[in-house]
């Protein structure tokens, strides 16, 4: 957010807050300036689009700065939320489905939604709906951490099924 600030400030009029935040009324730019510099601070153009726009009194440098440490803040507390995929085929073995499902809920517990993926090959695209009832039943054992996004859904030769963590309070 880039502000037009001491002699970038080219207007006739402007509306002046002082550096406490009273309002000091509308002065030219140039008056407004000598009263910044007698202050030892900024003069900062903060509404442009009002009429007449307004400026404040005050150290930019510093405002800046606290600007950038509120940014940087926010931006450690938001999370980014990856989608991790897991892979199956229809045949797969009872051990082998348990460890995809013990990986998809710790996936969950940690936050990152889940795409579950089933895999038809050769003679398989005959009985899509083998692929769907393990989709299902995968969807069932997450219940308790699990919503699902999006129901089984055939896309050429593969089922895809989204999974997102249930929000707790």
């Amino acid at each position: 957010m880039d502000h037009q600030i001491n002699e970038e400030i080219t207007d006739k009029e402007v509306r002046l807050i002082g550096p406490d935040g009273t309002q000091l009324g509308i002065f030219s730019a140039a008056e407004a300036l000598n009263i910044a510099i007698e202050h030892n601070l900024d003069l900062v153009k903060i509404a442009p689009m009002a009429n007449p726009p307004v400026c404040k009194i005050m150290d930019y440098g510093k405002y800046c700065f606290e600007q950038a440490k509120r940014d940087k803040e926010a931006k450690k507390n938001q999370r980014v939320v990856e989608v991790k995929e897991i892979r199956m085929s229809p045949s797969i073995g009872l051990n082998d489905f348990n460890i995809k499902l013990k990986n998809g809920q710790k996936f969950l517990r940690e936050g990152d939604r889940v795409k579950v993926t089933v895999r038809f090959r050769g003679r398989e695209m005959s009985h899509t709906e083998i692929g769907e009832e393990l989709l299902l039943r995968f969807a069932s054992q997450c219940s308790d951490i699990a919503t699902v996004d999006k129901n089984p859904k055939l896309d050429g030769r593969h089922m895809t099924m989204f999974l997102s963590p249930k929000v707790t309070k």
